[in-house]
């Protein structure tokens, strides 16, 4: 009996990833969703750019390259193209909520039928630690290296706090995957995002705290312990919007 495998909406090509980074269990639990839904034959992703700009290696459906930020334009564009379709972005905080922030918002205030799924390390990653709109206050990055100061440069972007203002917005929730209580509610929440846009419920997003343990200059295990005693205390768990919540009840 098969009690534990690789899930057949990933490839076999090894991932880049840091060690430690937490982007391969992200893509695991997205690979989980596909297949216990069936929809990996009629999934397309978008790429962006930044640490997972290699996502189109590793998901086993259609993926399409966007521009750096336009991720949520690109699947706007793919879904209403064929509705039947299942299409998903897999973001960066620096391509999501820096110069893809109009194309995030707008996505939502329209209830794009979409699935976001959005990974927050509070640090631009690929192109070698600068400050992130997520940064939080005080971080020590390569571009504050005197930590993030709000007074100059403002306070950081909650993503999940500021969608939930939008009307058009259906489902959104903060996860992590810091810990084995946590991977499993980020699972959840990733399914439940995808099976919502099966529904045609509208414009889903996961925000998902990340690791960084090469730019936050910390082994895993570290960086592990600061996402949970910094990252936790700035942006809480939990749902920020469910428009369907009663229904499903």
């Amino acid at each position: 009996m098969v009690v534990f495998e690789k899930p057949k909406a990933l490839t076999d090509a090894p991932l880049h990833y840091c060690p430690g980074c937490t982007h391969g269990i992200i893509h695991r639990l997205v690979a989980e969703a596909l297949d216990e839904l069936g929809i990996t034959g009629k999934t397309i992703g978008v790429a962006p750019v930044g640490c997972s700009v290699f996502a189109y290696n590793y998901f086993n459906c259609d993926m399409v390259q966007a521009a750096h930020g336009r991720a949520p334009a690109v699947a706007t564009g793919v879904k209403r193209s064929d509705p039947e379709n299942i299409v998903f972005t897999y973001q960066g905080d620096g391509d999501l909520a820096a110069i893809g922030t109009a194309e995030t918002v707008h996505s939502a205030a329209r209830g794009e039928n979409i699935t976001v799924i959005f990974v927050n390390n509070a640090i631009y990653g690929m192109t070698g630690g600068q400050m992130a709109p997520t940064t939080l206050p005080g971080q020590v990055t390569q571009t504050s290296p005197y930590g993030r100061d709000v007074n100059t440069v403002g306070y950081p972007v909650k993503v999940c706090e500021m969608l939930s203002n939008v009307d058009g917005a259906t489902y959104l929730e903060r996860v992590a995957v810091n810990n084995v209580k946590n991977v499993k509610k980020a699972k959840e929440a990733i399914k439940k995002a995808f099976q919502n846009q099966v529904e045609g419920k509208g414009f889903s997003l996961i925000e998902v705290l990340s690791t960084c343990p090469t730019n936050w200059g910390l082994t895993p295990d570290k960086a592990l312990t600061w996402l949970e005693e910094n990252m936790l205390p700035y942006y809480p768990l939990g749902v920020y919007k469910d428009k369907y919540a009663k229904e499903e009840k």
